[in-house]
Formats: structure tokens, sequence, C-alpha cells
């Protein structure tokens, strides 16, 4: 059985008042069939001892302990990692991941994140930076300045009024989007170089607008990419996954043990 349960939690709140929003969260799911927890939360953690470091809108967690305070009061296992590696998690083990050994997951939402599995196993880094390829500098800027909602949000305020536009037909709202997937043909090869993948997986909520960048992306990564045999092989897929990165969270537990064992 599945049960699910959400919490508001307060952005500008203390560091203890969002970690007891967490814990009542955790509370109201947690039973004695619970074997261990997994957090995926958006910033830089380290991972093996659980520490989050300097959290996305949330300013007052600058430096949390999180898997120590929760193993204290749950007395399990506690995982924490990247919700974008947590993304990639959750498209292996129960999403368009499956049947394959080695992934690259792009979460493109308010940022372009990007999470690794390299023979079946979670490749977060040393500082938990792999796959970070949104923070590459580009055009004066970073990548996710182009490849991510930022690009539809400066011009139409959000990501949802530009599908919405597209998909009416407004010409202006279409060709955003082929810039969006000629930018994002690069952000592709550079994930080629770097990972290898057989198969890239895409989530969070532009990648809900595949069909109207996919062309232009692959027109881009076709023209910029010099292997053209891998690109005869690669997969890309955009998820149809629901709740990716939290079923991701929950595996953590499964990739910690498919490591020792």
């Amino acid at each position: 059985m599945v049960t699910r349960e959400s919490r508001p939690i307060p952005p500008n709140g203390s560091e203890e008042e969002v970690l007891n929003e967490l814990i009542l969260a955790i509370r109201s799911v947690f039973d004695d069939q619970v074997v261990a927890i997994g957090v995926g939360v958006p910033s830089v953690v380290d991972v093996d001892r659980g520490i989050v470091y300097t959290v996305q809108n949330i300013p007052s967690w600058k430096e949390v302990h999180l898997k120590e305070r929760l193993e204290k009061i749950f007395q399990v296992p506690v995982y924490v990692n990247n919700d974008a590696n947590c993304f990639v998690l959750g498209e292996a083990h129960f999403g368009k991941g499956k049947g394959y050994r080695n992934i690259v997951g792009l979460t493109l939402g308010t940022g372009l994140g990007g999470g690794i599995m390299i023979d079946r196993k979670l490749y977060s880094g040393t500082n938990c930076g792999a796959g970070e390829i949104g923070m590459i500098p580009y055009k004066g800027e970073i990548l996710e300045y182009y490849c991510s909602g930022q690009l539809f949000s400066r011009k139409y305020g959000s990501g949802e009024v530009a599908f919405q536009r597209a998909i009416s037909g407004d010409s202006e709202a279409i060709e955003a989007y082929q810039q969006f997937g000629a930018e994002m043909g690069y952000a592709m090869v550079i994930a080629l170089y770097a990972y290898d993948p057989e198969i890239v997986i895409l989530g969070g909520s532009v990648s809900k607008a595949f069909s109207l960048f996919k062309k232009s992306m692959m027109e881009s990564l076709e023209k910029s990419f010099a292997y053209q045999h891998t690109l005869k092989r690669l997969v890309i897929e955009a998820s149809d996954l629901a709740d990716s990165a939290l079923l991701g969270a929950a595996a953590l537990h499964l990739d910690a043990m498919e490591k020792k064992g």
C-alpha cells in the first residue's frame, strides 16, 4: 500500500520550522513497515553524511545535518540526495529507464538539473555535483538560463502560459519552443560527451511540451555532435511517470543496497 502526505513548507521559515514540517509529514505516513527514509532536496548534499547545503528557495537551510536528525527521531536508515538524482533513480527503477544500464536524466523546470546512472548505480560525484550541466557558462549566462522554464518565464510570465499559447497555434510561442529545442540540443551534446548514455530521459514541467521542441532539439544535436553512429543508438524520451523524484527518493535505499551487494 502506498500512502501519500503533502505539507506546505514555509519558504522563509527558520531551519527548525521547516524541519518540523518535514518531520510531521514523515510521521503521518510512518509505521513499523518502514525500513528506510529517502529525502530529495534541490541543493548540494554531502551524500555520505546526509548534510544538506544551501537549499534553493529555503534560505534558512544553509547547513542541515538531515540524516543525523531524522535517524535520531525515526530509528531507521535515512538517505539524502539531490532531487535531480532522485528523478533519474525513480525513472531507472519505475519508469523509462527500466532495462537500461547507463542513463542521464535531465529535469527541465525552473532550472536545468541532471542525474546520472552508471551501470545501474546512481553517480552523485564527490560533492553531489555530477550532472549539473545547467550551471555551465553559456552565451554570457549559464546553460539553464536558456534550457529551462526561465526562457518562457522571461517572455510569458510562466511556462504554462507559453504552452497554452503554443498548442493554440500562436506562432510566436511555437517559435519560442523551437528556440528552446535548439538550445537543448547543445545541452544534449554536453551530456553525451560527458556520460555517453544509452538513454536520456527528460522530466520537469517543460518536458510535457516535448513534442513542441523535439524536432529543433534533434536538428541542433545532429548538427553539433560528432559521433553520428552514437545518435542512431541513443534513446531520448520524456518521462510519463508521476512523481519520479518522489519514487526515486524512496529508491535511494534500493540503490544503497545494490552498491553494497
